[in-house]
């Protein structure tokens, strides 16, 4: 039987990051465009549209919804997040959540979009975060948990690395994955790079979005990574990202490339201090 592989936004490259506003209430509007191309298909891209806001400095919560298309494939999938900071000075603990729930078709066939995931970060000396993530996947027929560790830190106020680790448990994930990131701030443009490999299935290498195929595919090699940068736009009370992104994923019965780029646009509505 042919197979399409449905490949969408990378897991290291989130369309929008849960983070509180520093010390105001801020309504934030989120829309992002995405174009990719894979090895064999036509292609695809989508497009998202989100609200994010933030209650006071430590709470916040957000709603959105997301259509993606490639090659005979296409799904929809809505989106729930929420996350609260508690602790003061150097010690700080955030607890977090998010659902996202959908579906689609790939050919004549439905598939089912189900990930669901909560976690937690404790920060401390003001440098030195780590982070305990569980996230569940139902998505077509690929099913289980995915626990993530990571650790980052913020080496000075313009220099910050992240490392983390998942390992899958139980059902058919077959998930084991190393990653790597760096984000550099500057008062212009802030930078990120980053990188995963080795193996995940076709859900699990998306995160947020869906790697299907028309029958079940073993599990991905994967070596990725990805570049972008975010431009800030004070005078339009706003920000730019664009994130480009390559992966090399490789089985005995399958052998692609994929490219993907993403355009992120963040409109603050105004905001108000506490």
């Amino acid at each position: 039987m042919r197979r399409a592989l449905i490949v969408a936004a990378g897991s290291l490259v989130p369309v929008c990051a849960l983070h509180a506003a520093p010390s105001a209430v801020d309504d934030r509007i989120l829309i992002g465009l995405q174009g990719e191309s894979l090895t064999n298909t036509s292609g695809g891209g989508g497009g998202s549209l989100g609200w994010l806001h933030n209650f006071d400095a430590a709470t916040l919560a957000g709603v959105g919804v997301e259509y993606q298309m490639l090659a005979n494939s296409h799904w929809t999938f809505g989106s729930l997040n929420a996350s609260h900071t508690m602790g003061e000075g150097s010690q700080r603990y955030t607890v977090y959540g998010e659902a996202h729930e959908g579906g689609g078709n790939s050919g004549n066939r439905a598939l089912n979009y189900h990930i669901e995931a909560v976690g937690l970060v404790g920060t401390y000396f003001s440098r030195l975060s780590v982070s305990l993530e569980d996230r569940q996947f139902f998505v077509d027929t690929v099913s289980g948990n995915l626990p993530k560790l990571g650790v980052s830190y913020l080496w000075n106020p313009h220099v910050q690395t992240t490392m983390s680790y998942s390992y899958s448990i139980g059902s058919n994930l077959g998930t084991r994955l190393a990653s790597g990131k760096i984000d550099l701030y500057s008062p212009g443009v802030n930078w990120l790079a980053g990188f995963s490999f080795g193996q995940a299935t076709a859900a699990v290498l998306t995160g947020s979005n869906n790697l299907g195929v028309d029958t079940f595919a073993p599990g991905l090699r994967v070596k990725e990574g990805y570049v972008g940068a975010t431009l800030p736009l004070p005078s339009a009370r706003s920000e730019i990202t664009l994130v480009v992104d390559y992966q090399k994923l490789s089985n005995p019965s399958v052998d692609s490339n994929r490219f993907q780029g993403n355009l992120n646009y963040v409109f603050h509505l105004g905001h108000h201090g506490t």
